[in-house]
């Protein structure tokens, strides 16, 4: 493989080196800023076979090509651009610029939540294993594997007290990935958001049945009096917490004395930013993000089988515009709060969305004679399948156009019939057939008959559509023959 002439092909199909402004690449892709997307010529990259697919999200336009071979084509595509050599993250801040206020918003929801997705990934599902061991008649009759074994009690025990940890303190976490993201010193975002969980104060998950008791503590300031209350699993508090405290450190930095600066900017930030979180802006968005939940909460069991089916058929068109990774927020919320959500139905939606898609893709593998496109899509269904959807949707489905009306039907109807059940996640992960360790013990059934349904739906209607479209394409050209 000619990888310096590829990197040409693609040079001169995207524009030529005047058009790029900043280049990198991940573990498939080349991620490119580009001055000018519309001159992009994109019939040439589709002819061309090592392009496994295209598309264009949050400022960047990706090219995949699949590990391997994308290091050595970015090598000469840097070197022919005269792009220095950049990180991911250094073209992420480049494309920002370019992002109008609604997608700077999302992009930055994602920078704070991705980096701790991980963790609440690893809380959830040990809470969904807790949840296997606890749940009656899921294996025996009236009674849960614990009952069944009492030496399993403190397993269970130990795998809860692990699960709890992440969602527990996670004013820690966000505290310290927001306060980086905004600028700050993260340690003292994670400082702050100890201080919000700290054990001497009353446990936020106690303080609704506190306040109707009037048996919330208090500190006694000069006749202030500020409740002493903790941020255990919240969202909004700390993430507004972290700009101020962000935006109060970069300014002191600015007029303390250097020599000082090391002692009283830590001091007076952390003191000043503590006082306005638990006197006005803990107590404003503590009932702001009730309100949220309760208001998602009501939303779904409201609005019912139409609302899970509207969702399902916008799931993939929001993906496209990538204000999912909005979704990250609220999805944490709802995992945090879960004695009262019950989990979120997010998650459900978006592995339905997945499985659709990856069906779509398949189905295209059993009907095109196109060798390239077979050759991606064999790959991409089944990575879809697995929660990975990027190859199927923006490599095949959206190119072909006719799989992706396949795939959100499918994904529609699959989600209208998870909303039936009630299916909702404990936790994060891979949404799509790996998911099933995420989902409530009891809806576990009802999402794997709503991934059949999503699969089963997609599978035909692309079937349907792609033959529709040859016949088309037949008459089309006997019309050009005449």
């Amino acid at each position: 493989m000619d990888h310096k002439k590829i990197a040409r092909e693609v040079l001169n199909a995207i524009g030529g080196q005047e058009n790029v402004s900043a280049a990198a690449h991940c573990a498939t892709r080349l991620r490119l800023v580009l001055q000018d997307e519309s001159i992009v010529n994109q019939a040439a990259l589709d002819n061309m076979d090592v392009v496994k697919g295209t598309f264009s999200t949050g400022g960047q336009f990706q090219i995949i090509l699949g590990s391997g071979t994308v290091n050595e084509v970015y090598k000469y595509l840097a070197e022919m651009s005269g792009q220095t050599e950049m990180s991911t993250s250094d073209v992420k801040d480049v494309a920002s610029k370019k992002l109008n206020p609604i997608q700077r918003f999302v992009k930055m929801l994602s920078d704070i939540f991705v980096p701790i997705i991980p963790a609440i990934v690893a809380g959830g599902l040990l809470m969904g294993i807790n949840n296997i061991l606890t749940a009656p008649d899921l294996f025996i009759e009236g009674k849960s594997l614990v009952d069944a074994n009492p030496e399993m009690a403190d397993l269970a025990a130990l795998i809860n007290t692990f699960a709890n940890a992440a969602f527990v303190f996670l004013p820690i976490l966000i505290g310290f990935s927001a306060t980086k993201r905004f600028g700050g010193n993260p340690f003292l975002g994670a400082t702050l958001g100890m201080l919000m969980v700290h054990p001497d104060l009353l446990n936020g998950y106690g303080y609704g049945a506190a306040l109707l008791k009037n048996e919330v503590p208090v500190w006694n300031i000069f006749g202030l009096e500020i409740e002493k209350v903790g941020y255990q699993g919240t969202v909004l508090p700390v993430l507004a917490a972290s700009f101020i405290l962000a935006k109060i450190e970069t300014s002191l930095r600015k007029v303390v004395p250097s020599s000082l600066d090391n002692l009283l900017t830590p001091l007076l930030s952390i003191f000043i930013t503590g006082v306005l979180t638990f006197t006005l802006v803990g107590p404003l968005t503590r009932s702001a993000g009730n309100l949220l939940t309760d208001g998602i909460v009501w939303l779904y069991d409201t609005t019912g089988v139409i609302g899970g089916i509207i969702f399902g058929l916008l799931y993939a068109p929001i993906v496209i515009t990538g204000m999912h990774h909005s979704f990250i927020a609220v999805e944490t919320q709802l995992l945090a709060d879960v004695v009262k959500t019950g989990g979120s139905f997010i998650f459900v939606i978006a592995a339905m969305s997945n499985i659709a898609q990856g069906a779509a893709t398949l189905a295209v593998l059993k009907t095109t004679k196109n060798a390239k496109i077979k050759g991606t899509a064999s790959a991409a269904g089944i990575s879809a399948l697995l929660g990975i959807t990027e190859p199927a949707m923006f490599g095949v489905n959206l190119k072909l156009r006719y799989p992706f009306i396949g795939a959100i039907i499918g994904s529609a109807v699959g989600s209208g019939f998870v909303t039936i059940f009630k299916v909702k996640a404990t936790a994060l992960g891979a949404a799509g057939i790996p998911g099933i360790i995420s989902i409530r013990p009891d809806t576990i059934i009802s999402y794997v008959i709503g991934m059949v349904i999503a699969f089963t739906v997609a599978f035909t209607v692309t079937i349907v559509l792609a033959k529709r479209d040859e016949k088309k394409a037949v008459k089309r050209s006997s019309g050009q023959a005449a």
